[in-house]
């Protein structure tokens, strides 16, 4: 085997899979007028493909064509990420049971076998180990997904540039949080109606992630040519 290629290859396609981590965590935010302007030109859609096709990974682009004007996938993204609801349960004495949004964006949420805190404990552990620490002023929990994804791009870039042995670090993120709440997500969005530009971009990272994992796996634990 070429090791030299072979490590040129994963430089490349480690990084490459390290910016569509980062367009990623992008698309589970309230869209700005820069994220907006990116999604109407169709210039992110053409900077998704153009990083798939160095990932070395068979994916197909999501489509991210958006008939809505700001204003209103604004309020799509509230709808569906943020604004929960209340219901009357009782209305003989007024009793109200609240309820968050519609899909959440945390991966707590999805796994009813572990705690809160053992979710969000593992994680703090993860980023500190690696030297990376949450934004107290963005008001997230370790679990939400775009922490989750900005970490993976992190650890991509970290494999592309210094070490390479943090791809087993990668498949284990995979396996124990980033897998969860990427199919948690995707399947929430797709029981909505009308999630737009949002339910193309969480079925793309199940497909990703999917995908990332099986190459990883293989490389890992299946061997290769010799």
């Amino acid at each position: 085997m070429d090791w030299e290629r072979l490590g040129d290859a994963i430089s490349v396609t480690a990084g490459a899979r390290g910016a569509v981590y980062a367009v990623a965590a992008t698309a589970f935010t309230e869209p700005t007028e820069t994220l907006y302007r990116a999604l109407d030109s169709g210039d992110l859609a053409d900077e998704l493909s153009a990083l798939l096709d160095r990932t070395g990974l068979d994916v197909e682009a999501p489509d991210l064509a958006v008939d809505d004007e700001r204003e209103i996938l604004s309020a799509r993204y509230n709808d569906l990420f943020v604004v929960g609801y209340s219901e009357v349960v009782d209305r003989t004495d007024g009793t109200v049971q609240n309820y968050g949004p519609p899909v959440s964006l945390y991966e707590s949420d999805y796994r009813p076998e572990a705690s809160w805190n053992e979710v969000n404990l593992d994680l703090a552990r993860a980023y500190e180990h690696f030297g990376c620490e949450v934004d107290q002023e963005t008001r997230r929990n370790h679990d939400h997904v775009r922490l989750q994804l900005e970490f993976m791009g992190y650890l991509c870039r970290r494999e592309a540039a210094v070490d390479p042995d943090v791809a087993a670090a990668r498949l284990d993120f995979h396996d124990r949080h980033l897998r969860v709440v990427a199919t948690g997500v995707a399947e929430a969005l797709d029981a909505e109606p009308g999630t737009g530009v949002y339910g193309e971009f969480a079925d793309f990272l199940d497909r990703f992630t999917a995908a990332d994992v099986a190459d990883l796996d293989r490389r890992l634990n299946g061997g290769g040519e010799s």
